[in-house]
């Protein structure tokens, strides 16, 4: 009897041993690992940002975690983020085909894709399509701008009152990109743009949330009725909005004037009909959704993130206006050339994108061969999670590191200039894609808004919350805001 239970814990032993997850040799020292759960109970599931920073201090600045039984290495400060996406950019330019947000999507589109020749084309054309609509008569300047006349009349209904800016952004945000990919503006109060904002806004949260993380570490539950299963229903509606504005699309085009993205794309598929081409409606259809997720949730949130510091730092407030209204004296309008000339207004609006932090852990990359990173081995295919908080608020890199100051982005003469470390659009081959549509739009927006009003925090709203909520953009806390016309300038 005795032997018979010794065996048996003996066997048990060893079946914990084979489950418990081993580091290769060289690999990134990290925390130890459990069997089957890794170290998922280390990790804050609702924001493991602090987590990281705690393990960083153990650790090192290159150290690994495990996601069940899947390794990751969690790379953090700018010397070692230089290193991984800039130096051996190649090297760390995979994306992990295998989690929650790759089933999600299907694995296709321009950012989830997985480093090949397909990702490569369709990347190259969705950047020179984007570079073509900022030139012509139609440029992206007089896009922003129409919807700006849009946000103007939406704060001029509320002047003297308190008033919520989220849908407003949100929406603001959402129309420029689809004027861009899909010809299409909608009414802040329509129906459509709603849902389309809803979904987004809500697998934002749930991609980067417990329920991702726990569909990641146990398979197993996959196919359960479980919350995670509410982004497959928002993307499936997103995808079928897609679907009929493409139709439409195709009823409405003239072959070789294409009015936006998608006319582009589907001239771009007649011309490689007969060639083995990875141009597909399917790949379009993803393609334009990522376009348009991207291009809304990280704008809209730096706008949200923007007004709320401005509002309680009058005195930033007022030196930027002071600014823009000697730059744009007798001017009709602002250009985005204006930002030359106006190097505080300039320092202001990258040091709230600093703060913002809107894209925390950036997109999660992995590496495309065995590499090297600070002395470390680690193999072909591991998860890399890029801890862009660490690079934006690292000490030595910054000025003032803990506090909204646009001192960050000012030298000595009073100058605007943007230290390496200022990389809130990641960096190297996976860039963010629409970084040059996103400066454009906040340039534009803030200076025009902050030429006509005054912002102020109410009175009645006590102390500011400056914590944001996690996900995989990070967004403000619900506040409001009491709008004042000012003086003609």
């Amino acid at each position: 009897m005795f032997l018979s239970i010794a065996l048996l814990w003996i066997c048990i032993f060893f079946i914990i041993l084979q489950l418990k997850s081993q580091r290769p040799k060289n690999f990134p020292p990290g925390p130890p690992v459990l069997p089957l759960l890794g170290n998922i109970l280390q990790l804050s599931l609702e924001n493991p940002l602090k987590d990281f920073e705690r393990l960083r201090k153990s650790y090192g600045d290159v150290y690994s975690i495990f996601i069940g039984r899947k390794p990751a290495v969690v790379i953090s400060g700018f010397k070692a983020m230089k290193e991984a996406i800039v130096a051996k950019a190649t090297d760390f330019a995979g994306r992990p085909q295998d989690l929650f947000v790759n089933f999600v999507t299907q694995r296709k589109g321009v950012i989830l894709a997985d480093y090949g020749s397909s990702w490569r084309e369709h990347r190259r054309f969705a950047l020179m399509t984007l570079r073509n609509f900022g030139l012509g008569k139609n440029s992206m300047e007089d896009r922003i701008h129409e919807e700006i006349k849009h946000v103007i009349s939406t704060l001029e209904k509320s002047i003297g009152k308190t008033m919520s800016p989220r849908v407003m952004f949100h929406n603001a945000a959402s129309n420029i990109i689809c004027q861009v990919v899909f010809a299409t503006r909608y009414e802040y109060d329509d129906a459509l743009i709603k849902l389309i904002v809803r979904c987004f806004s809500e697998n934002a949260k749930i991609i980067n949330g417990p329920w991702a993380m726990l569909y990641d570490t146990f398979p197993v539950i996959r196919h359960l009725p479980l919350p995670f299963q509410k982004a497959f229903k928002n993307f499936e509606t997103c995808k079928s909005l897609a679907i009929d504005l493409i139709n439409e699309h195709k009823k409405t085009r003239v072959p070789g004037e294409p009015r936006d993205f998608i006319d582009c794309y589907l001239d771009e598929l007649e011309k490689r009909r007969n060639d083995d081409s990875s141009f597909s409606e399917e790949q379009l259809i993803i393609n334009s959704l990522d376009l348009h997720g991207a291009g809304t949730e990280t704008t809209s949130n730096t706008l949200l993130t923007g007004f709320l510091y401005l509002m309680n730092y009058p005195h930033i407030q007022e030196r930027c206006q002071q600014e823009i209204d000697q730059v744009l004296e007798g001017k009709y309008q602002a250009s985005f050339e204006d930002r030359h000339k106006m190097p505080y207004t300039q320092a202001v609006i990258h040091e709230i994108q600093r703060v913002a932090n809107t894209v925390p852990l950036s997109v999660f990359h992995c590496t495309t061969r065995d590499t090297e990173l600070m002395g470390y081995s680690i193999p072909k295919g591991t998860l890399i999670i890029e801890n862009l908080t660490s690079v934006l608020n690292e000490e030595g890199q910054w000025k003032f590191p803990h506090e909204f100051n646009p001192e960050n982005f000012l030298n000595d003469q009073g100058e605007f200039v943007k230290p390496e470390a200022f990389m809130p659009f990641s960096a190297g081959p996976r860039m963010c894609l629409g970084e040059g549509l996103a400066r454009m739009e906040l340039f534009l927006i803030m200076v025009t808004l902050l030429r006509k009003f005054k912002f102020i925090w109410p009175e009645d709203a006590g102390e500011p919350d400056f914590t944001p909520v996690y996900g995989i953009t990070m967004t403000p806390k619900p506040y409001h805001m009491k709008v004042q016309l000012r003086a003609p300038q």
